[in-house]
């Protein structure tokens, strides 16, 4: 499997560690991740932003695991936050995770469905 990250000359760039466009040739496999929500397997959930955001990262990286993928896998993100404060800490956290990794980005500002979730997010990936 073949992956680049392209940004057009012409257009403007993507700021924030992520690709405007992220090209996948030749790939056999893809897995969409449903939106992951910042909660335990035992329904425990954070009350500050970062800690679900890390958790979210961590619920996201143990459904690739089920399916033999890891985060160099994913090809584009959707984040879901329920309020725009939150974007700053957001992006922190999405660098930390993903370090050099550059998939295609979405942030979404949304209703979320439960009050107590600060953010969901949804991914796909390719082998």
């Amino acid at each position: 499997m073949q992956k680049r990250s392209v940004s057009a000359a012409d257009a403007p760039e993507a700021r924030g560690g992520y690709a405007q466009v992220f090209e996948v040739s030749d790939a056999r496999r893809w897995a969409f991740v449903s939106g992951q929500i910042p909660q335990t397997a035992d329904g425990t959930v954070p009350a500050d932003f970062t800690a679900q955001a890390r958790l979210v990262w961590a619920n996201i990286e143990a459904q690739l695991r089920a399916i033999d993928m890891t985060l160099a896998n994913i090809v584009k993100v959707t984040t879901f936050l329920s309020d725009r404060k939150y974007n700053i800490e957001n992006r922190a956290v999405r660098q930390e995770v993903l370090r050099d990794l550059t998939p295609a980005l979405t942030v979404i500002i949304a209703d979320i469905f439960d009050e107590a979730w600060l953010l969901e997010i949804e991914a796909i990936a390719a082998a």
